[in-house]
């Protein structure tokens, strides 16, 4: 297996272990919606189903972000390369090495650090389009692109 393979398939590791999450979250909050019994503490049982709905509807928002997550995972062509930086590339800096994707973060592939970022964040942004030997400036620190594979 190569490199950016290693680098995609932990991203999409890290896809579905939010989703089955997300998932326990959801099942666990329909239960316990469903044994919710009215008491004679009305105001109390209202309140604990108010509350359960809003963690559903957080855990809906959370399942559309991990729909989005998918989708650019499936624009990735692991294959491609180009001297230019973009979806799927790995950025290799004087400071750090960047896998352009989904937000996942930290990385180690045989003992080596990626970032795992997307091209929609602050420094996934910056880094697109570029090419070898341009630098970039992030958060007060000068980045020289090394190589981009």
């Amino acid at each position: 297996m190569n490199l950016k393979e290693a680098l995609y398939n932990n991203c999409k590791e890290f896809v579905e272990k939010r989703l089955q999450n997300v998932e326990e979250v959801i099942s666990s909050n329909q239960k316990a919606l469903q044994t919710e019994t009215k008491s004679s503490a009305g105001d109390k049982h209202e309140t604990g189903r108010a509350m359960l709905q809003l963690e559903m509807e957080k855990a809906g928002q959370q399942l559309a972000g991990i729909t989005q997550m998918k989708e650019i995972l499936a624009k990735i062509d692991i294959s491609k390369t180009s001297k230019n930086a973009h979806l799927g590339s790995i950025v290799y800096t004087d400071k750090a090495n960047y896998f352009l994707s989904i937000s996942a973060g930290h990385l180690t592939i045989e003992n080596t650090n990626y970032f795992a970022v997307s091209v929609s964040s602050p420094i996934g942004k910056l880094l697109l389009g570029k090419q070898k030997d341009e630098t970039i400036s992030f958060n007060g620190n000068v980045f020289k692109i090394l190589e981009i594979a």
